[in-house]
């Protein structure tokens, strides 16, 4: 049966060429698929995998078109009115950032997703609806022909959402909502998704985020389910202009990062002078514990890093984003 494959992919490449990466992707898949066939799985579970598969490569080929832009994605209530602040807020925030050449990700929905929406205007609006019995539509905002994708599950719309993204801007909302927050926050806190600015915004007088911080304080934190420092991943945002800048600085220096084995480097826009990168390791001793902290060529800051402590990176990202020339 391998050879089958391997002919198959060589005719593949015969007639479009595959570079070497792809081809063992493909060959993985298939041998995969191919493996299923003497398997006792379950009908319905392969039923799910297939459209699981089916969902992530159809969002992957929609995102693929704008790869090179930078992307935020916008959680928030589908039940928000447009007579809400926050809907107002929404849709101001996500147009500051079109402004600012930054295209938006959202559920595609009412709600704040439409907001979103309408502020960034359909030229820089992508969409990831959710297939629900109820509630849940797409938007007049979205361009449905070449910029919207319907997910079965909100496990792959959550996928398809958060990969491509840049940064995250999470406004009140119930338990979807809550599931996206915690989702988000979960892949930058384990270093699933690369490090990424998360705003909570609320309108000037707000509580909401406070109130959920202060459970997160109280019962979480103080029950030693996560560190200290893990809160430093999400600022409280109360106006468009503080979420706006806060993204923005968040990629004042900062370009990305990048991991290799247990090497990792920051890439960035200013370099260093001596006195900052030995900063670094007071900021961040564990991270720098081997080798410390070495400037390659102009832009790469480059460490040890075990890939524990994503908090601590962050942290020293923040200081990287005060060092000006």
């Amino acid at each position: 049966m391998t050879d089958s494959i391997d002919t198959l992919l060589g005719e593949l490449h015969a007639s479009s060429p595959l570079s070497d990466e792809r081809r063992a992707v493909l060959r993985s898949l298939l041998l995969r698929v191919v493996g299923l066939v003497g398997a006792d799985a379950d009908l319905d579970d392969l039923r799910v995998a297939a459209t699981a598969l089916d969902e992530l490569l159809v969002a992957s080929t929609m995102f693929s078109k704008w790869r090179d832009r930078k992307k935020l994605a916008v959680f928030g209530s589908a039940r928000t009115t447009a007579d809400d602040p926050l809907f107002e807020m929404a849709r101001d925030f996500s147009a500051a950032m079109a402004e600012r050449g930054w295209m938006t990700v959202t559920g595609a929905g009412p709600g704040i997703m439409e907001a979103s929406a309408m502020g960034a205007g359909k030229e820089m609006t992508l969409g990831v609806n959710i297939d629900l019995p109820f509630e849940q539509f797409a938007n007049p905002y979205i361009d449905a022909e070449t910029m919207l994708v319907a997910m079965q599950y909100f496990f792959t719309r959550k996928v398809a959402m958060t990969r491509p993204s840049n940064a995250f801007a999470i406004f009140p909302g119930g338990l979807g909502t809550m599931d996206e927050a915690f989702e988000v926050l979960t892949l930058l806190h384990t270093g699933k998704t690369p490090p990424a600015p998360i705003v909570l915004i609320d309108t000037p007088e707000g509580k909401f985020w406070e109130l959920w911080l202060n459970f997160i304080n109280a019962a979480v934190k103080a029950g030693g389910y996560i560190g200290d420092a893990d809160t430093a991943l999400v600022r409280i945002c109360h106006t468009v202009s503080d979420a706006v800048e806060e993204i923005e600085r968040f990629y004042w220096n900062y370009e990305r990062f990048t991991l290799r084995d247990s090497l990792a480097s920051i890439h960035v826009r200013r370099a260093p002078n001596a006195q900052q990168l030995s900063e670094l390791e007071a900021v961040a001793p564990s991270l720098g514990a081997l080798r410390g902290f070495s400037l390659v060529g102009e832009t790469e800051v480059r460490f040890t890093f075990d890939g524990r402590d994503y908090v601590n990176l962050r942290q020293v990202i923040d200081v990287i984003n005060t060092w000006t020339d």
